[in-house]
């Protein structure tokens, strides 16, 4: 008996770490441009009951706090550190191209699992037409963004600029597949942004925060919503959007990457090649591996 309740106490200890380790691998979605929160969230499970929490907090709120808690934390590392050590290896190309086909491939490894979710209810073909419609609507809007916020400069002073960045991460965990980071890149404070988190600075790290959680307080009950009433078509509808704003990151050879202010031309030599194909497949790899525990340790 003595052995049974040790191996309790162990597995709720590794479910705590095991949500820690999916909060900080969310957190990176929300400042790596290309990549999204909100897609993590849902590859790994964690969309759903977010989305809940925060539409009906007053439900089973302790529980719920203590099941979203190591996922917050893990989050908030995730900010803080990727922003200080990680930062500045996204102004090198030979660095920055490789990590996006590393979670290109995380992606990629998780889709099997996500495409069933979003069946498990049954699938008819206005779903299927949902899935096609998002596909080609979100190429056309993110197309139109990246154009557009190219040429928008704003002011880095003052707690509104960064509540409004704080709403643009809440907004990415809201809306799967919408990266946050690119927004703020274009705009033009994504750099001095990720300074002066790292370094923590509160007077951006907290406005960012309430920013992003009055967000999430917003929007979170709509969407709550659509689960009960439209649960197939939400998710056919969230598929299309993370296939989609994958796709949009691929760095092709010769296409354009923007950080730090300065547009390089990707070039890919034989030895890049061969890193981007490695850190993919471990992107592949890391995506089953975080699929199978997710079955195997639900929550």
């Amino acid at each position: 008996m003595i052995g049974l309740e040790e191996h309790k106490r162990n597995e709720t200890v590794f479910s705590w770490m095991f949500r820690l380790m999916k909060g900080i691998i969310i957190g990176t979605g929300f400042i790596i441009p290309g990549v999204s929160g909100g897609v993590f969230a849902a590859i790994f499970g964690v969309y759903e009951p977010m989305i809940r929490f925060f539409a009906n907090i007053r439900k089973n709120f302790l529980k719920n706090v203590k099941f979203l808690l190591p996922i917050g934390i893990g989050v908030l590392i995730s900010i803080v550190l990727v922003s200080k050590v990680f930062g500045g290896f996204f102004e090198i190309p030979e660095v920055e191209v490789p990590m996006l086909w590393f979670f290109i491939g995380c992606v990629t490894g998780t889709l099997p699992r996500l495409n069933k979710q979003a069946g498990q209810q049954g699938r008819q073909s206005k779903h299927i037409a949902i899935f096609a419609i998002t596909i080609v609507l979100m190429f056309a809007f993110l197309h139109f963004i990246q154009d557009v916020l190219k040429t928008v400069t704003l002011p880095t002073e003052g707690i509104y600029i960064w509540l409004a960045a704080g709403a643009l991460m809440g907004l990415g965990a809201i809306v799967p597949g919408l990266s946050p980071s690119n927004f703020l890149l274009y705009m033009g404070i994504y750099g001095e942004m990720m300074q002066r988190m790292g370094n923590l600075d509160f007077t951006v790290l907290a406005p960012v925060v309430v920013g992003a959680l009055a967000c999430f307080l917003l929007l979170s009950k709509v969407f709550d919503r659509l689960f009960e009433c439209a649960y197939t078509s939400l998710y056919h509808f969230i598929l299309g959007v993370i296939i989609t704003s994958t796709m949009m990151i691929i760095p092709w050879s010769g296409k354009e990457l923007e950080s730090g202010g300065f547009v390089r031309d990707i070039n890919f030599t034989l030895p890049l090649v061969l890193i981007c194909v490695g850190t993919c497949v471990a992107g592949i790899a890391l995506g089953y591996w975080m699929d199978t525990l997710e079955k195997k340790y639900k929550g």
